[in-house]
């Protein structure tokens, strides 16, 4: 990595100014060096929220939020979702690049006869109220396979770290479904190794040991655009978890159920169960203008749940690409009439057509059709970040690997901009009022 130039930092209090390189990668903005900043100057940079720092070097997913761009490994989005399956694009974010035939076959095979749990791991779950959140149960349950598994725990061996990959993302589907059926009080579905990745999945949520279940091909191909669609979206919040945990040497169980505790939060994965609950809160299509006003005065607390995104300033290609998906199943299981779903599509007319969102580029995003999805197939609202977890923990393993490999990765230790008292007079307890 050479500089291509320098950045010069000047005071105006007399200091002496100092410089830095700055670094171009392939596509994006260019980055400033400051890993030097404070033992030359004393400061500190400050950035709440790291609008405007790049925490890492990555060459696995790249974003053009102005352009409405997304690439895994140099590939776009939509050509990864119309050629593609899971486990293709699973392949390419993991190694980086795409599978021939024979990697392909290989790389399912190991997956498939991973997807059964420990039968102990099953009895864990007695230990959780029936009601819980399935995000508070997939937390502790990822978080305990470390004890399940810790043959394959030391992050300095590739070995271990490439058993480790293959078992989560081979489980995580199973772990979802189990969370899902100890809900609702049924028998836990085991796996079958003739299905795949997806149809696996289903049958494990949808499927009794009663009768047989045989997955709706469109349904599946949906579903399996969704999970394509969320599988990795560079240093979000749950991403940059993940690799603040792993840069601490924790284990990969450990590093990702932080990145499922991340995820759970309303403003990150929480995003599309906001949509439904928005739609029940409207209520009817005749609701939707004074809805719509709310939403656009700036007195009211009102807001469009699922449309913008924070790094999207054009339409989220991820939205463009499951909004058919979307329309299909609607019209495969005959729903284009039921009340909820006529009520969203005819709130996507509105917001796409409407001068106020359209000139604010408030788009449909992601969030908004993978909930319309999630309902129609039935899937609680309960569940919907559950299934983000499962999609993202191929990312989050991709970027927990990268960081481990990365020379320049150091254990994260975010400095502060200190605003309390520094000489606070003690007074004992007896005297203080």
């Amino acid at each position: 990595m050479d500089s291509k130039a320098k950045a010069t930092l000047s005071f105006s209090d007399g200091r002496p100014s100092v410089e830095f390189p700055i670094y171009g990668g392939s596509v994006g903005p260019d980055v400033i060096d400051v890993r030097s900043l404070y033992a030359k100057t004393g400061a500190f940079t400050y950035d709440p929220g790291f609008m405007s720092t790049a925490s890492c070097k990555s060459s696995i997913t790249y974003i053009d939020g102005d352009q409405g761009v997304l690439q895994h490994r140099g590939y776009s989005i939509e050509t990864l979702i119309e050629n593609c399956d899971f486990l293709e694009v699973a392949y390419l974010i993991l190694r980086g690049k795409l599978p021939n035939a024979a990697e392909k076959k290989e790389f399912d095979h190991t997956v498939t006869i991973h997807t059964m749990v420990h039968e102990q791991l099953a009895r864990f779950y007695s230990g959780f109220r029936r009601d819980a959140h399935p995000m508070a149960v997939l937390c502790g349950v990822v978080g305990g396979m470390a004890a399940f598994y810790h043959d394959s725990l030391d992050i300095n061996d590739p070995t271990h770290r490439m058993i480790s990959e293959f078992r989560l993302i081979a489980k995580m589907p199973t772990v979802v479904a189990m969370t899902y059926k100890y809900n609702i009080g049924q028998p836990f579905m085991y796996p079958r190794n003739d299905l795949g990745y997806v149809e696996n999945f289903m049958r494990m949520m949808f499927g009794v040991p009663c009768e047989e279940y045989r997955p709706n091909p469109v349904l599946v191909r949906a579903l399996e655009k969704i999970l394509i669609l969320h599988m990795d979206h560079e240093q979000n919040a749950s991403t940059s978890t993940v690799r603040l945990a792993g840069s601490s040497g924790a284990n990969p169980f450990a590093c990702i159920a932080a990145g499922i505790a991340s995820l759970w939060g309303p403003a990150h994965g929480g995003a599309n169960e906001a949509v439904l609950k928005m739609l029940d809160e409207i209520g009817d299509v005749s609701n939707i203008d004074r809805f719509i006003a709310k939403a656009k005065d700036p007195h009211e607390v009102q807001k469009l749940m699922g449309f913008g995104h924070r790094v999207y300033k054009n339409y989220d290609p991820r939205a463009r690409l499951i909004q058919g998906a979307c329309h299909d199943v609607l019209a495969e299981l005959g729903l284009e009439d039921n009340k909820m779903f006529k009520l969203a599509m005819a709130l996507e007319k509105v917001a796409l057509e409407d001068e106020y969102f359209v000139k604010r580029k408030l788009f449909p995003n992601v969030d908004f059709y993978s909930g319309i999805v999630y309902k129609a197939l039935g899937i609680p609202v309960s569940m919907f970040t559950a299934l983000f977890a499962l999609a993202r923990t191929v990312g989050w393993i991709a970027q927990w690997n990268e960081m481990i490999g990365d020379a320049d990765q150091k254990i994260g230790r975010p400095r502060q901009l200190f605003l309390g008292e520094t000489a606070a007079k003690f007074v004992p307890l007896a005297q203080r009022r």
